[in-house]
């Protein structure tokens, strides 16, 4: 079987490739496509072999895809135009024009792809690119499916809800329901792709506003809601995916300032914890919203510590709050949560801000390379 010929868009720092070869499906990536330069540097760092072209991808012409002759797309556009927290400008936001610039240059290719696969934030289902995409697969006669997935479903003990759509040309279509999924298909194939249905819905990324506040301005709902994913088995632990090697851990720790500015809004964890909430390219850097922080020192209980925190003093509620040692998941940690190989590294000069960020800004490589499985499935 000859190996797959495989475009990435958008390639980031790489997170379809290792997904590609995370699934084990014969392929080599002919052309990465990325303008940001950190990015295009880590992910030279890693794949030095791969052809990797720092260029706007409606700077490419027709002739020039032509000319890379490949049978597969895998791409995640900019995902900013969708989220729920931005603008949600959709096709009219200048970062959607490179997305509708390849819907455009799709039906024109001299040799259609056999597959796509692409990836972005929930919120992009309901978009007008969305209904662009589907319009152009339709029209160019692909059999198409489409997921919301989160890594829980892979028992990876991190919230990251994302879409997700695999497309195919005949001959053989999907035999799974045209509609949006929630988590994978439970199937037979060679690799034992069924997954356990722990799947989660969208209701696992709201924040329930109702209730009782019990303490640090949870809710019981939300704190049943915490305890609830603390006790899927299905489901590791944190402490699975944290590094060993706990030298310079003191630089995560979160300063001062922030403990006393952000406290009762932070998502504390622990080792023990069996979730986490999705890591954003603004975490390290802002607090609300970006990600859980670490309770490194498990001793003494959150309860106690958070319990009429508000009726101290500056300097008592700072002793208070020491004692927890909260800390940052360092950039390895993150990298581990989303699947990244131990051998990924970062150049040296890249600082933690810039790993931060492009992680963020990434995707989870397990929950790619098990939908680049299922294609593997239609290819055989």
């Amino acid at each position: 079987m000859e190996p797959l010929r495989v475009l990435e868009l958008y390639s980031g720092i790489g997170g379809m490739h290792y997904a590609l070869k995370e699934s084990s499906v014969p392929a080599e990536v002919v052309a990465a496509v990325d303008v940001n330069t950190t990015a295009n540097e880590i992910y030279k760092h890693n794949f030095p072999n791969t052809p990797l072209l720092p260029k706007t991808i409606e700077g490419m012409t027709l002739h020039d895809f032509d000319k890379l002759n490949f049978d597969v797309i895998l791409m995640s556009p900019p995902c900013q135009p969708f989220t729920r927290i931005g603008l949600q400008g959709d096709v009219a936001d200048p970062r959607t024009k490179s997305f509708l610039y390849i819907l455009e240059l799709l039906p024109r290719l001299s040799k259609r792809p056999c597959f796509i696969l692409l990836e972005n934030v929930k919120g992009f289902e309901t978009s007008a690119a969305r209904d662009a995409l589907l319009k152009t697969l339709r029209e160019c006669d692909y059999s198409f499916q489409e997921f919301l997935i989160s890594p829980t479903s892979l028992g990876i003990p991190n919230s990251r809800l994302r879409y997700f759509l695999i497309a195919k040309r005949p001959p053989g279509s999907f035999s799974f329901p045209t509609s949006i999924m929630e988590g994978f298909p439970m199937c037979e194939s060679p690799d034992s792709l069924a997954v356990p249905h722990n799947n989660p819905t969208s209701s696992e990324c709201e924040r329930e506003k109702s209730g009782t506040i019990i303490f640090k301005l949870e809710t019981e709902q939300e704190l049943g809601r915490k305890r609830i994913q603390d006790s899927r088995e299905t489901v590791r632990r944190l402490q699975d995916f944290l590094q060993e090697d706990k030298e310079d851990m003191d630089q995560y720790l979160l300063p001062p300032k922030t403990l006393l500015r952000y406290a009762l809004l932070m998502d504390v964890v622990q080792p023990s914890c069996r979730r986490s909430v999705c890591f954003t390219k603004g975490y390290g850097h802002y607090v609300e919203g970006t990600g859980s922080v670490l309770q490194s020192c498990v001793d003494v209980e959150l309860e106690t510590v958070f319990k009429n925190l508000e009726l101290l003093s500056e300097e008592d509620k700072l002793k208070q709050l020491l004692q927890l040692k909260l800390r940052y998941f360092t950039p390895r940690e993150i990298a581990n949560l989303m699947g990244f190989p131990a051998d990924f590294t970062f150049p040296k000069h890249i600082s933690v801000k810039q790993q931060y960020r492009v992680l963020g800004n990434s995707l989870n490589i397990h929950v790619v390379s098990h939908l680049i499985r299922l294609l593997r499935v239609l290819y055989e």
